[in-house]
């Protein structure tokens, strides 16, 4: 027994923890908190984050795959049920090679029924972390991000 929890991440080969998978395991967690509240809406938190983020305006697929820090192919695919479900509209952009992306009038008024419970999941997170806690998993995660290479 080496007295390491069990539900640590698997070593790499230089005998450290491996970093996606705690941030992955993490992420996982949060996940199902955001998608737990906003459950009554029909919304999945990468949906409402998706509606959220448009409701300034419309934006290229690549400008808005930057943003949400995804690749083209996921975005797209994250896309496609909000696009069916009537809360975007994919247009051509001004050649062949770009789309824009913007919110309908419907995904305006989901992303507000769903903005409390979004809030709820928001104080369920920090609650169970503490205030310090989540501000400095804040701070930690924007200067990751930042530090980390793009594709």
């Amino acid at each position: 027994m080496t007295g390491r929890d069990p539900t640590d991440a698997p070593r790499g080969d230089g005998g450290s923890l491996c970093t996606c998978f705690k941030l992955r395991r993490a992420t996982r967690r949060v996940t199902q908190i955001y998608d737990r509240h906003l459950q009554p809406t029909g919304l999945r938190i990468t949906q409402y984050g998706l509606l959220a983020r448009l409701r300034g305006g419309p934006l290229h697929m690549t400008e808005l795959a930057e943003r949400m820090g995804m690749d083209r192919t996921t975005l797209t695919r994250n896309l496609r049920p909000l696009e069916r479900m009537g809360y975007l509209a994919i247009d051509p952009g001004e050649d062949k090679r770009t789309r824009s992306v913007a919110i309908t009038d419907a995904g305006r008024a989901a992303a507000a029924e769903a903005l409390p419970y979004w809030k709820d999941a928001q104080a369920s997170v920090r609650d169970a972390l503490g205030t310090p806690l989540t501000d400095d998993l804040h701070g930690l995660l924007d200067r990751a991000f930042a530090g980390l290479p793009a594709e």
